[in-house]
Protein backbone atom coordinates (compact mmCIF):
# COMPACT_ATOMS: atom_id res chain seq x y z
CA UNK A 1 0.00 0.00 0.00
CA UNK A 2 2.81 2.40 0.86
CA UNK A 3 4.28 2.04 -2.65
CA UNK A 4 0.90 2.98 -4.20
CA UNK A 5 0.58 6.02 -1.89
CA UNK A 6 4.06 7.12 -2.92
CA UNK A 7 3.14 6.78 -6.59
CA UNK A 8 -0.06 8.82 -6.27
CA UNK A 9 1.67 11.49 -4.19
CA UNK A 10 4.25 11.98 -6.98
CA UNK A 11 1.75 11.99 -9.85
CA UNK A 12 2.54 15.64 -10.64
CA UNK A 13 6.21 14.74 -10.76
CA UNK A 14 7.33 14.17 -14.38
CA UNK A 15 9.97 11.69 -13.21
CA UNK A 16 7.39 9.58 -11.34
CA UNK A 17 5.14 9.48 -14.42
CA UNK A 18 8.12 8.70 -16.65
CA UNK A 19 9.14 5.79 -14.37
CA UNK A 20 5.59 4.42 -14.43
CA UNK A 21 5.46 4.64 -18.24
CA UNK A 22 8.90 3.01 -18.55
CA UNK A 23 7.73 0.16 -16.32
CA UNK A 24 4.58 -0.26 -18.42
CA UNK A 25 6.67 -0.17 -21.60
CA UNK A 26 8.81 -3.07 -20.29
CA UNK A 27 5.63 -5.06 -19.76
CA UNK A 28 4.33 -4.19 -23.23
CA UNK A 29 7.67 -5.07 -24.85
CA UNK A 30 7.52 -8.45 -23.09
CA UNK A 31 3.95 -8.99 -24.34
CA UNK A 32 5.07 -8.03 -27.86
CA UNK A 33 8.04 -10.38 -27.72
CA UNK A 34 5.84 -13.27 -26.56
CA UNK A 35 3.32 -12.54 -29.32
CA UNK A 36 6.13 -12.85 -31.88
CA UNK A 37 7.56 -16.06 -30.36
CA UNK A 38 5.56 -18.34 -32.65
CA UNK A 39 6.98 -16.71 -35.78
CA UNK A 40 10.45 -15.73 -34.59
CA UNK A 41 12.09 -18.56 -36.51
CA UNK A 42 10.69 -17.08 -39.74
CA UNK A 43 11.08 -13.33 -39.14
CA UNK A 44 12.83 -10.78 -36.95
CA UNK A 45 11.19 -7.89 -35.09
CA UNK A 46 12.32 -5.36 -37.76
CA UNK A 47 10.91 -7.62 -40.48
CA UNK A 48 7.63 -7.81 -38.57
CA UNK A 49 7.61 -4.01 -38.43
CA UNK A 50 7.85 -4.05 -42.22
CA UNK A 51 4.97 -6.52 -42.48
CA UNK A 52 2.82 -4.31 -40.26
CA UNK A 53 3.58 -1.21 -42.36
CA UNK A 54 2.73 -3.09 -45.57
CA UNK A 55 -0.41 -4.37 -43.88
CA UNK A 56 -1.58 -0.87 -43.01
CA UNK A 57 -0.39 0.99 -46.11
CA UNK A 58 -0.85 -1.60 -48.84
CA UNK A 59 1.50 -2.03 -51.80
CA UNK A 60 4.26 0.56 -51.89
CA UNK A 61 7.65 1.40 -53.36
CA UNK A 62 10.82 0.42 -51.51
CA UNK A 63 11.91 4.04 -50.96
CA UNK A 64 8.61 4.94 -49.27
CA UNK A 65 8.77 1.82 -47.11
CA UNK A 66 12.34 2.62 -46.06
CA UNK A 67 11.32 6.16 -45.14
CA UNK A 68 8.41 4.97 -43.01
CA UNK A 69 10.66 2.51 -41.20
CA UNK A 70 13.44 5.09 -40.95
CA UNK A 71 16.04 2.76 -42.47
CA UNK A 72 18.31 3.03 -45.49
CA UNK A 73 16.83 1.73 -48.76
CA UNK A 74 19.59 -0.92 -48.89
CA UNK A 75 18.55 -2.18 -45.44
CA UNK A 76 14.91 -2.22 -46.51
CA UNK A 77 15.85 -4.16 -49.65
CA UNK A 78 17.63 -6.85 -47.61
CA UNK A 79 14.60 -7.10 -45.32
CA UNK A 80 12.24 -7.37 -48.31
CA UNK A 81 14.40 -10.09 -49.88
CA UNK A 82 14.16 -12.14 -46.67
CA UNK A 83 10.39 -11.63 -46.44
CA UNK A 84 9.99 -12.70 -50.06
CA UNK A 85 12.12 -15.80 -49.42
CA UNK A 86 9.88 -16.61 -46.43
CA UNK A 87 6.76 -16.25 -48.60
CA UNK A 88 5.44 -13.28 -46.60
CA UNK A 89 5.82 -10.53 -49.23
CA UNK A 90 6.26 -10.20 -52.96
CA UNK A 91 7.04 -7.69 -55.69
CA UNK A 92 4.75 -6.66 -58.50
CA UNK A 93 5.11 -4.28 -61.42
CA UNK A 94 3.57 -0.89 -60.66
CA UNK A 95 0.61 -0.59 -63.05
CA UNK A 96 1.13 3.20 -63.16
CA UNK A 97 4.82 2.99 -64.06
CA UNK A 98 6.16 -0.26 -65.47
CA UNK A 99 9.72 0.76 -64.52
CA UNK A 100 8.83 0.56 -60.82
CA UNK A 101 8.02 -2.36 -58.57
CA UNK A 102 5.69 -2.34 -55.60
CA UNK A 103 6.09 -4.41 -52.48
CA UNK A 104 3.07 -6.07 -50.93
CA UNK A 105 2.10 -8.75 -48.44
CA UNK A 106 1.20 -12.23 -49.52
CA UNK A 107 -1.77 -13.99 -47.96
CA UNK A 108 0.70 -15.72 -45.60
CA UNK A 109 2.11 -12.31 -44.64
CA UNK A 110 -1.36 -10.98 -43.85
CA UNK A 111 -2.13 -14.10 -41.83
CA UNK A 112 1.12 -13.72 -39.87
CA UNK A 113 0.35 -10.09 -38.94
CA UNK A 114 -3.19 -11.04 -37.92
CA UNK A 115 -2.05 -13.97 -35.77
CA UNK A 116 0.66 -12.02 -33.96
CA UNK A 117 -1.72 -9.11 -33.37
CA UNK A 118 -4.42 -11.46 -32.05
CA UNK A 119 -1.97 -13.04 -29.57
CA UNK A 120 -0.85 -9.58 -28.41
CA UNK A 121 -4.44 -8.36 -28.03
CA UNK A 122 -5.38 -11.49 -26.06
CA UNK A 123 -2.52 -11.15 -23.60
CA UNK A 124 -3.16 -7.44 -23.06
CA UNK A 125 -6.86 -8.18 -22.51
CA UNK A 126 -5.97 -10.77 -19.86
CA UNK A 127 -3.88 -8.17 -18.00
CA UNK A 128 -6.59 -5.50 -18.26
CA UNK A 129 -9.22 -7.93 -16.96
CA UNK A 130 -7.28 -8.08 -13.65
CA UNK A 131 -8.01 -4.38 -13.07
CA UNK A 132 -11.22 -3.23 -11.45
CA UNK A 133 -13.59 -1.17 -13.66
CA UNK A 134 -12.45 2.14 -12.16
CA UNK A 135 -8.82 1.33 -12.88
CA UNK A 136 -9.74 0.29 -16.42
CA UNK A 137 -11.51 3.61 -17.02
CA UNK A 138 -8.57 5.56 -15.56
CA UNK A 139 -6.14 3.61 -17.72
CA UNK A 140 -8.15 4.34 -20.89
CA UNK A 141 -8.20 8.04 -20.02
CA UNK A 142 -4.49 8.20 -19.18
CA UNK A 143 -3.31 6.17 -22.17
CA UNK A 144 -5.57 8.06 -24.57
CA UNK A 145 -4.04 11.33 -23.41
CA UNK A 146 -0.53 9.83 -23.61
CA UNK A 147 -1.13 8.51 -27.14
CA UNK A 148 -2.57 11.82 -28.30
CA UNK A 149 0.43 13.69 -26.85
CA UNK A 150 2.71 11.33 -28.79
CA UNK A 151 0.69 11.64 -32.02
CA UNK A 152 -0.26 7.96 -32.14
CA UNK A 153 -3.61 7.07 -33.75
CA UNK A 154 -5.91 4.81 -31.72
CA UNK A 155 -5.83 1.07 -32.32
CA UNK A 156 -8.88 -0.32 -34.07
CA UNK A 157 -11.59 -2.24 -32.18
CA UNK A 158 -11.13 -6.01 -31.74
CA UNK A 159 -13.50 -6.81 -34.62
CA UNK A 160 -11.63 -4.53 -37.06
CA UNK A 161 -8.88 -6.36 -38.95
CA UNK A 162 -6.86 -3.21 -39.61
CA UNK A 163 -3.56 -3.05 -37.73
CA UNK A 164 -1.67 0.13 -36.89
CA UNK A 165 2.12 0.36 -36.90
CA UNK A 166 2.07 1.52 -33.27
CA UNK A 167 4.80 4.09 -33.14
CA UNK A 168 6.81 2.63 -35.99
CA UNK A 169 6.34 5.51 -38.39
CA UNK A 170 7.21 9.14 -38.24
CA UNK A 171 4.70 11.18 -36.23
CA UNK A 172 4.76 14.03 -38.75
CA UNK A 173 3.99 11.62 -41.61
CA UNK A 174 0.99 10.23 -39.67
CA UNK A 175 -0.35 13.73 -39.02
CA UNK A 176 -0.08 14.58 -42.73
CA UNK A 177 -1.83 11.37 -43.80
Amino acid sequence: MRERETLTEGVNDVDAVTRAVLTASRLLVAVSARSLAAVEEKITVPQFRMLVVLSTRGAMKLVGLAELLQVAPSTAMRMVDRLIAAGLADRQINPDSRRETLLQLTEEGRRTVAEVTARRRSEIAAIVERLDPGQQAALVEALTAFNEAGGEPPAPPADDLEVYPLGWTDTAARREA
